[in-house]
């Protein structure tokens, strides 16, 4: 009995043994199958990169899939402080030009079977290198105006004061932990970059074209340690205010959509997300349109919880630190509508990409007005604005104060080119300083809706420039150098961009993006091309001349037009 009972179990284990050798070589066969089947629609080619850097923590494109643990999550990610030490270092590096840099994530991503696309790619972020580098030499971005009288300058340094009133001088923090004990003097070579910037602007604009500060400035923002952090009051986002140890302070907005998302069609301009890579490449494009009306900004990886839950003292922003079912700190904050759980911003885990832009001078030092746009949107799903049913609508604003006199309504055209070319629909309000009354440039702020869509261009934003059919010479010339190959606008922008420290985990801006701002400059061209033979006859009526002072140089760059 004991006997065939063994050779019955031999039997059985030896059956068992059989079904697994089967089983194990059909599931070969099926894997082998699958592996020879591509998993993902292919990109097109400049977009390879973006999925590549998407599998590792550097990348905002990066999504966990809903099964992945917390601790599968924290294998594969890199933690914070490595990716941080690589952003580090706003200057001009290697790995900036699109160069693998030995022992970089992104090197090692990049150069995995991809070798010949990543060397095209940095032959061609190399080429757009030099194209920034030849633009910002050209004749038009150096006209050199008249001398600035000591009334132009926003804000004067004090003269030399007692030794009985030097203790009113100190800047005092009303809690010093963290801050540095500040000596500065009337010499510029004492003061901070961002004490600099404020004593640097003028009547006419933010900072100067050549100004060295600006490097140093957006270095600091990038890389200084954040010693304090508090949410911004008023507004429809959420929107920080972080402070430095050398007293700087920056407004801080987070990441809320990926490079590449599309915003949704369903959706009107006033319920769109704030990108915190629009606010970046708003100040770029703002440069190098050579207007300097765009207070300089910055992209950065911050710890949520070392540089924002730590140290900050506002305890209603505190109490919304969570941690999400997959392990990443979030927050929301509190404001009017985009502030509660389910638009919490999160790090992955802690590491979260924001725009940083310097603050300009505190109101108490510096006023500013806000102006309400002439072609202001009716915020309202049915109903249309006057300049949307009044085709004769720009003949009561050049009447009306202060766009009758002046270079006013110049300003405001700039302003509309720089909101078509990057697709902002919310510019219902801007600003200027006081101290200039109405002779002074606009302030471009808040930019962070801007980019949303590549595929269709808002022909509505171009409405002021299409009524009035006015715009600067300067401007103007600058738009058609720009319109030429060895200075097209998607090129030097995608260099500029390069710079930032954010550009290390993926390009800023999509190639869509940037290729839809070559469109929409042939439509801006087009549009004053327009207006000139609808004008014919009266040229001054369109080109505002506002290179009267260096007419020895207005001359030189239309050979580059022939």
């Amino acid at each position: 009995m004991m006997w065939r009972m063994r050779r019955r179990s031999r039997t059985i284990c030896l059956s068992l043994a059989f079904i697994s050798i089967f089983l194990h070589l059909l599931l070969a066969l099926v894997s082998l199958s699958t592996y020879q089947q591509p998993c993902d629609t292919p990109l097109p080619p400049r977009t390879h990169i973006l999925r590549d850097l998407a599998r590792t923590n550097y990348t905002s494109a990066g999504i966990r899939s809903p099964a992945e643990t917390p601790n599968d999550a924290m294998k594969r990610d890199s933690s914070y402080e490595e990716a941080k030490n690589e952003t580090k270092g706003h200057m001009l590096t290697l790995s900036d030009k699109g160069l693998p840099v030995k022992g970089s994530k992104i090197d090692s991503v990049n150069m995995a079977g991809s070798s010949g696309r990543y060397g095209s790619r940095a032959k061609t972020l190399e080429s757009d290198l030099l194209k920034l580098e030849a633009l910002f030499d050209h004749p038009l971005y150096k006209i050199l105006g008249p001398p600035i009288p000591q009334e132009d300058w926003l804000l004067k340094v004090k003269p030399k004061v007692k030794a009985s009133e030097k203790s009113s001088q100190m800047w005092v923090s009303a809690s010093q932990e963290g801050y540095e004990d500040v000596q500065w003097n009337s010499s510029s070579s004492s003061h901070p970059p961002w004490l600099r910037f404020h004593l640097g602007i003028s009547r006419w604009q933010l900072y100067s074209h050549c100004d060295p500060n600006v490097e140093a400035l957006t270095q600091q923002l990038a890389t200084q340690r954040v010693v304090s952090a508090v949410q911004k009051s008023g507004g429809t986002q959420l929107k920080l205010v972080m402070s430095f140890p050398d007293y700087g302070q920056a407004m801080f907005k987070p990441m809320k959509q990926e490079r590449d998302e599309e915003t949704n069609y369903n959706l009107y301009y006033f319920s769109d997300f704030e990108r915190h890579n629009a606010e970046i490449a708003a100040f770029h494009l703002d440069r190098i349109l050579g207007y300097r009306r765009i207070p300089p900004v910055v992209g950065r990886l911050v710890d949520v919880v070392k540089e924002i839950k730590d140290i900050t003292t506002d305890r209603k922003l505190a109490q919304t630190f969570f941690t999400s079912p997959v392990g990443n700190v979030c927050f929301y904050g509190q404001c009017s509508y985009y502030c509660s759980t389910e638009h919490a911003v999160c790090g992955r885990p802690r590491g979260l990409e924001a725009s940083l832009a310097v603050m300009l001078p505190d109101l108490s030092l510096a006023s500013r007005r806000s102006w309400r746009s002439p072609w202001r949107r009716s915020y309202s799903r049915s109903k249309l604005a006057k300049w949307e049913t009044e085709a004769d609508y720009c003949s009561t604003v050049k009447k009306t104060p202060p766009y009758d006199k002046g270079t006013r309504l110049v300003d405001f055209m700039d302003m509309v080119i720089l909101d078509f070319l990057m697709s902002n629909m919310d510019r219902h309000h801007y600003e200027t300083f006081e101290k200039f009354g109405n002779d002074t440039f606009l302030l471009h702020l808040d930019n962070g809706r801007a980019f949303g869509r590549h595929s269709k261009d808002e022909r509505s934003i171009l409405a002021p420039l299409e009524q009035c059919c006015r715009i600067r010479r300067s401007t103007w010339l600058r738009l058609r150098l720009l319109s030429l190959p060895q200075y097209r606008i998607s090129d030097v922008l995608r260099a500029s961009l390069s710079r930032d420290t954010l550009h290390k985990i993926a390009p800023l801006l999509a190639e869509p993006h940037l290729a839809a701002l070559d469109r929409r400059l042939k439509t801006v061209l087009e549009t004053v091309s327009r207006c000139q033979k609808q004008h014919r006859g009266d040229g001054e009526e369109v080109i505002y001349n506002d290179m009267a002072y260096s007419k020895d140089m207005v001359e030189q760059p239309h050979t580059a037009f022939v």
